[in-house]
């Protein structure tokens, strides 16, 4: 860590190193061709050393958060793709603290 979740404008460096984790965000989501030749990236046949995402992604983490396919498994989530609202806190821990009491059930604001 730290992760870092992509926002619609910002504009990120782009490396080898980097680009697993927004290759999908780049070619699948935002509809760019892409492509590694050496240590040079392409997005639209063009050599680039940044990217600018065209809109928000999230990370989702499933209700069974050691046996889901979530974000852990397909990355993140483009906003186009989200449906619903979420309503309530289900479950709130830390590694810490401990299970956090005050917050389980409540309203999401």
């Amino acid at each position: 860590g730290p992760l870092h979740i992509p926002k619609k404008g910002e504009e990120i460096s782009l490396s080898l190193e980097n680009l697993p984790l927004y290759e999908r965000i780049i070619r699948d989501y935002e509809h760019n061709s892409l492509r590694t030749e050496g240590d040079k990236i392409f997005i639209n046949d063009k050599a680039v050393t940044a990217y600018s995402f065209k809109q928000h992604y999230y990370w989702m983490m499933g209700d069974n958060r050691h046996r889901s396919a979530d974000s852990r498994f397909w990355g993140f989530v483009p906003e186009d793709h989200i449906v619903g609202k979420a309503v309530f806190i289900w479950l709130s821990s830390d590694p810490e603290s401990g299970i956090r009491w005050n917050r389980i059930f409540s309203f999401v604001k």
